[in-house]
């Protein structure tokens, strides 16, 4: 298999958080300039509280993209190095990010959260999969 395949997953991941950051400042800039907000209101908490889902959502999104996705940048990275993507790993990668693209679309718009939490869930199972499978390749 060609140990560059995996990193087809790792740039959808990455352009994936830069949509979302796009997205954000989309919803974010308008609702500012609407609200007429003063500098006391911009604090980081002071605009959580009075932001309303639209806003906040995707927000509180891109903060997700950058928790256990990390964690798969850097499996992507060791699989790499020691040449050890196969197909088993490629498709737990791309189950890792279409689950992460299904959660964030939801997250930053309709933001059900029973859907939000199972999406969720089995991306990070995708996630936590790959963790075992090459710990176990590692030690054994």
């Amino acid at each position: 298999m060609e140990q560059t395949a995996i990193f087809a997953p790792f740039f959808t991941m990455v352009f994936l958080t830069l949509t979302v950051w796009i997205y954000m400042y989309a919803r974010r800039i308008p609702f500012i300039r609407k609200s007429n907000l003063s500098p006391e209101q911009l604090t980081p908490t002071e605009f959580a509280r009075i932001s309303p889902p639209e806003v906040s959502n995707p927000s509180d999104n891109l903060k997700n993209l950058f928790e256990m996705p990390t964690i798969f940048y850097g499996l992507v990275l060791y699989l790499y190095v020691t040449t050890q993507v196969d197909m088993v790993y490629l498709v737990a990668s791309w189950v890792f990010v279409a689950f992460r693209v299904f959660h964030s679309a939801v997250h930053c718009t309709i933001n059900i959260i029973v859907l939000r939490f199972w999406l969720y869930f089995v991306s990070t199972v995708a996630l936590w999969f790959i963790v075992i499978r090459a710990a176990l390749r590692l030690l054994g």
